[in-house]
C-alpha cells in the first residue's frame, strides 16, 4: 500500500533489528523500501539488503556532506548501477548547511561531485535522488546546465519554498516528504505539499532520522512512512488508499527498475 523511498537501514542502529522492522512494516502497510547509498564504502551493505529483501531496492552514490570518504567517479557509480536491484543514483546534491569557516565557493569539490553523479545518472538512465540543504540555488543552476530533460529523480526530504518545488517541478522532478511534515513549526511545509500535485508526490522517511509526530525524537523506521500518508492524505483531500496508490505508483514510475526485478 505504502512505499518508504528513501531510508538508511544498513546504519548500525538497525543491524540486530531487521526481521522486527519488516514485521512492522508489514502491519502498517508498507511493502517496499528504497534503501540509499551514501559512501562507496557502505554501498556493498546497502546493496546487500536489497539482494537478501525482495521488497527492498538499492541507489548508488556519494552524500555531498560526506568528507575523508573514497571519491567516485562517473565510472564508479556506473559500474554498480549495473548491478541487480540497483535503481537509482544518489543520495547526491549540495549541502551548505555546516559551512563552519568556509565559503560557498570552497565548496566547488561538493558541486563537482554533484556533476560526476548527473553524469552517472546520464549514462545508466537511472534517476538522481538529491539532497539540498541550503543550497537551492546552487542545485537547480547546476541540474539547469545538465539540460533539462536530461535527467530526472526526486527531492527527498523536501524542506525548502514552494518556488523551489515549482522550479523542480519544471525541471521534471519528484518530490518526496518526509516525516517533518507532521511537525508542528512545519505549516509552510504544509503549504508546500498541498501546491505539489499528487501526481508529483513521493512519501519517504529518511530512517532513522526524522521520524513523525508521535514518535519525534525517537528513531525513525519505514514503518512510520504510513504516518507520513495519513497526514499527506488530509492535506490532498483524498482517502488513505488512494493517496498509497498514487504514491506507490510514482514510485514505480521514476524507479522503473523496481517493476523489473
Amino acid at each position: 500500500m505504502f512505499v518508504d523511498s528513501h531510508c538508511h537501514l544498513n546504519f548500525p542502529q538497525y543491524a540486530e533489528q531487521l526481521d522486527q522492522i519488516r514485521a512492522e512494516m508489514h502491519e502498517a502497510g508498507v511493502d517496499r523500501a528504497l534503501c540509499i547509498s551514501t559512501t562507496l564504502e557502505e554501498f556493498p551493505e546497502v546493496h546487500a539488503l536489497a539482494t537478501r529483501y525482495d521488497n527492498f531496492w538499492a541507489t548508488v552514490g556519494v552524500h555531498p556532506d560526506n568528507e575523508g570518504i573514497q571519491e567516485p567517479t562517473v565510472a564508479d557509480l556506473v559500474e554498480r548501477a549495473a548491478l541487480p536491484r540497483v535503481v537509482g543514483i544518489g543520495e547526491t546534491g549540495l549541502d551548505y548547511y555546516r559551512l563552519g569557516d568556509r565559503t560557498v565557493a570552497d565548496m566547488a569539490w561538493q558541486r563537482e561531485r554533484f556533476r560526476v553523479h548527473i553524469e552517472a545518472a546520464r549514462q545508466t538512465a537511472l534517476p538522481l535522488v538529491i539532497h539540498t540543504r541550503q543550497a537551492s540555488d546552487d542545485t537547480l543552476a547546476i541540474l539547469r546546465e545538465s539540460g533539462q530533460g536530461q535527467v530526472g529523480g526526486v527531492f527527498h526530504c523536501f524542506t525548502e519554498t514552494e518556488a523551489v518545488a515549482r522550479a523542480a517541478l519544471d525541471l521534471g522532478f519528484y518530490i518526496s516528504f518526509s516525516g517533518i511534515l507532521t511537525f508542528k513549526n512545519a505549516a509552510d511545509l504544509r503549504d508546500v505539499a498541498r501546491f505539489v500535485p499528487l501526481d508529483r508526490c513521493l512519501i519517504e522517511t529518511d530512517s532513522p532520522y526524522l521520524a513523525p509526530a508521535p514518535h519525534r525524537g525517537k528513531t525513525n523506521s519505514p514503518a512510520y512512512v504510513a504516518l507520513v500518508a495519513q497526514l499527506m492524505a488530509e492535506l490532498k483531500g483524498v482517502d488513505l488508499a488512494e493517496l498509497g496508490r498514487i504514491t506507490s505508483a510514482n514510485f514505480e514510475d521514476l524507479f522503473s527498475g523496481v517493476r523489473a526485478a
